[in-house]
């Protein structure tokens, strides 16, 4: 089957690499398939990035003051029985204890476990609502290995630009971003000069990303260069503009 041509499965294998429950013989046929297909790659670093930034809405968890303060009364309540009711029975109200406080721990793990759940459901639809992401692009090297996820949200008219490689221009040096003419002859067109930053946006027009059949990054002088030149440094990284829709 080709998953390209089924976008729902697609998002589904790509979320299950991401979070790592797609494992065994499945997985290794999507990593396959992620680096012959930009779109099977683009899906599964977006998802990628998505599940990354979740991190960031789960708070540490502590146990409750409540849990420690139960305990603090169970083993009050132990130290005051007499002693003369024998260690058979102190042992049979320490198990009867013990499996109460088991019985609270299991409670709150399952709370936690269903509110985490729950966060990243909420989480997932949040991305989904905030970004209606239309055109991906994954940015290679010349050995083919990604270095810049590329996507646009023509609601928002926004490109965001995020380093998945471990590239880092001089201090310097710009890094620009280039859309790539549809045809021979013509200039690419600039769509913005990069920051240093790992998350980038720059504004754009749509008709600037659909009419591209690619995008590149080239390096150059800080700050860029004029984009009715055209880029005057090397091509560092370049990918073709894919209508994911995802």
């Amino acid at each position: 089957m080709n998953i390209t041509s089924n976008p729902a499965l697609l998002d589904q294998l790509a979320a299950s690499w991401a979070l790592g429950t797609l494992r065994g013989g499945a997985r290794r046929r999507f990593e396959a398939l992620a680096r012959e297909s930009v779109t099977v790659r683009a899906a599964a670093l977006i998802w990628q990035e998505r599940f990354a930034g979740l991190t960031e809405l789960q708070a540490a968890d502590a146990p409750s003051p409540n849990v420690w303060k139960r305990i603090e009364i169970q083993l009050a309540a132990q130290r005051a029985r007499p002693l003369a009711s024998g260690a058979a029975a102190q042992g049979d109200v320490m198990v009867k204890s013990l499996r109460k406080l088991l019985g609270l721990w299991r409670g709150a793990a399952l709370a936690g476990a269903l509110a985490s759940v729950a966060a990243i459901g909420v989480a997932i639809n949040l991305v989904r609502d905030q970004q209606a992401i239309e055109y991906v692009a994954v940015l290679a090297d010349d050995r083919a290995a990604p270095s810049v996820l590329v996507t646009f949200d023509p609601k928002r008219k926004l490109l965001t630009l995020k380093r998945v490689g471990g590239y880092q221009e001089a201090s310097d040096k710009s890094l620009q971003l280039w859309a790539l003419p549809p045809a021979a002859g013509q200039l690419p067109r600039s769509l913005g000069v990069l920051g240093s930053d790992r998350v980038i946006r720059l504004s754009a027009q749509e008709a600037a990303v659909r009419g591209a059949p690619a995008l590149a990054i080239s390096l150059e002088p800080k700050g860029g260069v004029s984009g009715e030149r055209g880029p005057t440094g090397p091509v560092l990284f370049s990918g073709a503009v894919v209508d994911a829709s995802i």
